[in-house]
Order: C-alpha cells, then sequence, then structure tokens
C-alpha cells in the first residue's frame, strides 16, 4: 500500500452543494424562492440551473437531461433545518405547500414531510435534544 492510501488525513471538510433535478427550473427556482423563502444565488436557466443558499449547502437545482444526465427525483428527504417545525409548517401551508402526513416526532427531533413540484422529497426538521456520541 502506498501512504496515500493508509493515510486517515482528512480530504473531505464539507459538503458544497446538493442536486436537485427538474424538468423545469422556472417553476422549481419559484418554490425555492417563493414558497420556501430562499435566497437564490444563482439563477442561470439558459444554463439549466438555479441555487438556493440553506445557510451551510447549497440546493443546485438543475435539468440534468439537459445537462446530459439522467433526471432521477430525490427520494430520501433532504432535511432543510428551521427553529420551529410546527411554525414553519403553518407558514408554508399558507404558502400552498402540501405536506405528507402529520409531524413526525422522533423523541430527539420534528420532522415533517413534503416534496417540491418536481416530486423531490424534502422536510422540515429541527433537533431539540442534545446529540449523543457512542464510544
Amino acid at each position: 500500500m502506498t501512504a496515500s492510501s493508509t493515510s486517515t488525513e482528512q480530504l473531505i471538510s464539507g459538503v458544497d452543494f446538493v442536486a436537485l433535478p427538474t424538468h423545469d427550473v422556472r417553476a422549481s427556482a419559484e418554490f425555492y424562492a417563493d414558497k420556501l423563502g430562499l435566497r437564490r444565488s444563482v439563477y442561470m436557466p439558459e444554463r439549466n440551473f438555479a441555487e438556493f443558499e440553506t445557510g451551510n449547502v447549497t440546493l443546485s437545482i438543475i435539468d440534468a437531461e439537459k445537462m446530459g444526465l439522467e433526471h432521477h427525483t430525490m427520494r430520501h428527504e433532504v432535511a432543510l433545518h428551521v427553529d420551529d417545525v410546527q411554525a414553519a409548517r403553518k407558514t408554508l401551508e399558507e404558502r400552498g405547500v402540501s405536506f405528507r402526513g402529520d409531524t413526525f416526532d422522533t423523541g430527539v427531533c420534528h420532522m415533517a414531510f413534503f416534496s417540491d413540484p418536481e416530486g423531490n422529497a424534502l422536510m422540515l426538521h429541527h433537533r431539540y435534544a442534545p446529540r449523543s456520541t457512542e464510544d
């Protein structure tokens, strides 16, 4: 083995963005800006993408097929942090967002599940219990 293959040095320092596919960049951009209220940092529909800032990870809305990629909606939720899931859910419902089921309490966090217009799975999430690590 070479030194680089056995090294435990951390190479990855974060997540820059998560790509969410769409067939309609304009409609998806309206949802993320107008319904969710996220700040749009890039809007290039002519290049088939738009980007929205969440505070720690960028959501990149892409027309995958027009970029030569396969279109697969995200089936596992992207957890969007909020301070109060019930209050955020109420606001989004007033803006026309439909949720799947009741708000879920895991015993450490609250979650409320919904999708963007393309069907990408999203959730509102708030952890209310301290994180514990196992040795």
